[in-house]
């Protein structure tokens, strides 16, 4: 796990940086925009809703459902990220925290209609990710979701494609990247889990309680798909 220091720093040009690698359709961050917009719009349609987003950053996704009357909690472990996230949503609860260990304990008997985390659950390995993830579906309300958007490849084979495209001083080999037919195949004891690929190198997992042994399942959707539903204002 990276320690908040680094991010401390990254805060100021974070923003800018993730732009320019997302217009360039570069990795780490082409696509990045289309992620954000996807969950944006899936949170929308249930709007007013009570989001937890965990890894807010300086509050980019967060500060447009703000604006749109939903309820942010956010959780992060820069205090910069934060500081300049909190001035743009003064009635946010943010708190910071390092999502590795769990939730805050302010928020640990509290539940959201969405939990959202976006470009942050990298930073944990696979078995700290299906951990952590079932341990946020009781944080849940009847009937919520959990929206990852992340680096993320649909099978081992497109991983190791965009991983052979870049040298070793590109590449980051201290992140761990999803790949959805390994990590859904772990989860699908106790979620139903669906994977949206938005670039070569990103992609929307939405994870829900699983009632029965019946509804866990994968379903890769189609990137035509994608392309209608990402359309949005961010």
């Amino acid at each position: 796990m990276l320690q908040s220091n680094i991010f401390d720093m990254w805060a100021n040009g974070y923003d800018k940086e993730v732009q320019l690698s997302d217009d360039n359709n570069d990795y780490p961050f082409a696509g990045y925009k289309k992620v954000m917009n996807l969950i944006y719009s899936k949170i929308m349609e249930n709007s007013p809703a009570s989001v937890l987003d965990i890894g807010i950053g300086t509050g980019t996704l967060a500060l447009k459902l703000y604006e749109k009357g939903n309820k942010i909690t956010g959780i992060d472990f820069s205090s910069e990220m934060l500081a300049i996230a909190q001035p743009k949503m003064p009635n946010a609860e943010l708190f910071q925290f390092d999502f590795a260990q769990g939730l805050p304990p302010e928020i640990a008997d509290k539940k959201y209609d969405f939990i959202v985390s976006t470009y942050a659950m990298h930073h944990l390995t696979d078995p700290l990710k299906v951990t952590f993830i079932k341990s946020l579906l009781g944080h849940l309300n009847e009937s919520g979701s959990i929206l990852i958007g992340d680096i993320g490849f649909p099978t081992r084979h497109e991983f190791e494609e965009c991983k052979n495209q870049h040298d070793e001083d590109d590449w980051d080999d201290d992140e761990y990247y999803f790949v959805f037919s390994e990590i859904s195949e772990v989860l699908s004891g106790s979620c139903i889990v669906t994977f949206e690929q938005i670039s070569h190198c990103a992609g929307v997992m939405i994870i829900r309680e699983a009632k029965g042994t019946s509804d866990c399942y994968e379903t890769p959707l189609p990137q035509a798909k994608n392309e209608a539903k990402t359309e949005s204002s961010l």
